[in-house]
């Protein structure tokens, strides 16, 4: 996850630099604006794995209205182990618009977790047994149990993670992970024995799983895709993000590790490079807001992180934006949209690599509805990070739900890239998969 404190941006700092090791982003603004990070609204060698996302909206500080307008599905099982090269899927569901997550197992026999996938981070940890009573999340979510796991092996080093929202501390531990099929690695994770915040109390998912660079790792620990590759169960160290956002249907999207799907998108992907391997950060030449609004003009930086469920930009241009597209302030930097409007409303648009990514009210807009009654959000926060020599934007979900990610960190003859792929809508996603294989595109 992103790091925030005040007055002063930093990253790639030597993990010698810093108390936990971690390279992080600071706020220019008060810290209370940087709760504004993730969760922004809480209240098989050489093969591909597929893994389907199930999605959740837990309750927002400005909408604990809303947290009975819907219940999330139960939970599934983890899929079963891929035979051969077919992709392997862990059948999940989704709850509204706002958080994505996944289903792992850590031990023998798997203890079963849900887990953010977030590529602002590259740690993982669940809530322990161990926890301390007092540590109200760990009681409403599972627990790993290490006595209950026959390939359990003690660590012991303490670690500590400082979200925007909150903090973690507890000790790693070392165990086998499934994921996806995938059995067998040896991955190094967090046991939580505090969790500091409300957020993590209201949370659905468990845990996280990082998938950020190694320099973001807390205590050095090798992220779990790196294992991956290391131990011989995934072929490349790629992997790619579907959020299906349709809040009609139960399927949250498909984590694709070891390359990218064909049905999930309309080709060609436009690879852009990363310029700082630590968050997926690259450079985004310009944002334009129909045809009379140009923000991002001398170009800028953004990061790609599935732990943001919306788009996060500098508050003067945010607020030009807001202005453009007819937002009315609501509380704590939420903005209302009139539903009615929606068809009217300009595209947003996001000039990357030469390419411009369209994203039109259906999918800046955040929509809920219940029997006559609809709300909508706009999909758009302001945050200023101060970021020499040019601004940041946090590209979350918001974009990634409109279009497809493939995160490719690369080796030591290409460096690390991202691909990029509007994707196709999911009665045309499922048309094809019969026909279309999970492939590497590159």
């Amino acid at each position: 996850m992103l790091k925030f404190e005040n007055d002063w941006y930093r990253q790639l700092l030597p993990p010698s630099s810093r108390s936990n090791g971690v390279p992080f982003y600071v706020c220019s603004k008060a810290e209370l604006s940087c709760t504004h990070r993730w969760p922004f609204w809480f209240f098989l060698p050489a093969v591909q794995i597929q893994i389907p996302l199930r999605r959740v909206h837990p309750g927002l500080r400005t909408l604990n209205l809303l947290r009975r307008w819907g219940k999330p599905a139960t939970l599934p099982r983890l899929g079963a182990p891929s035979p051969g090269d077919k992709p392997a899927l862990v059948p999940l569901s989704k709850f509204l618009d706002a958080q994505y997550f996944g289903e792992i197992g850590l031990g023998t026999p798997p203890q079963n977790f849900t887990v953010v996938f977030d590529t602002g981070s590259s740690n993982l940890w669940v809530p322990s047994r161990r926890c301390h009573f007092f540590s109200v999340p760990c009681w409403f979510h599972r627990r790993f149990n290490p006595n209950a796991s026959s390939s359990f092996q003690p660590n012991g080093t303490k670690f500590a993670i400082q979200y925007g929202t909150g903090r973690v501390d507890g000790i790693l531990s070392e165990d086998k992970l499934t994921i996806g099929g995938i059995k067998g690695a040896s991955v190094i994770f967090g046991e939580a024995l505090w969790e500091s915040s409300l957020v993590f109390t209201v949370s659905r998912p468990d845990g996280i799983l990082g998938l950020g660079f190694p320099i973001l790792s807390v205590e050095g620990v090798q992220p779990p895709l790196d294992v991956l590759v290391e131990q011989g169960l995934l072929d490349k160290p790629v992997f790619s993000f579907y959020l299906n956002r349709d809040s009609e249907v139960a399927d949250g999207g498909e984590l694709v590790l070891g390359g990218s799907d064909p049905a999930h998108y309309i080709p060609p992907l436009t690879f852009v490079p990363v310029t700082v391997r630590a968050y997926w950060q690259i450079h985004m030449e310009r944002v334009t807001v129909g045809s009379g609004l140009t923000l991002c003009a001398r170009g800028c930086a953004a990061i790609l992180d599935t732990g943001t469920p919306v788009i996060i930009g500098p508050t003067e241009e945010i607020r030009a934006l807001h202005e453009a597209i007819g937002g009315i302030p609501l509380l704590a930097g939420e903005y209302i949209i009139r539903c009615s409007e929606i068809p009217k409303l300009p595209a947003v648009s996001l000039l990357i690599g030469g390419v411009w990514f369209n994203l039109t009210a259906q999918d800046y807009v955040i929509q809920f509805a219940q029997g006559d009654v609809r709300l909508c959000l706009s999909g758009f926060r302001a945050l200023d990070i101060a970021s020499p020599p040019v601004p940041v934007w946090i590209l979350g979900d918001v974009f990634l739900g409109a279009y497809v990610a493939v995160f490719d960190r690369g080796d030591m003859k290409s460096g690390a890239r991202v691909g990029l792929a509007r994707a196709r809508p999911r009665q045309a996603d499922l048309g094809r998969r019969e026909t279309a294989r999970a492939q590497y595109r590159g």
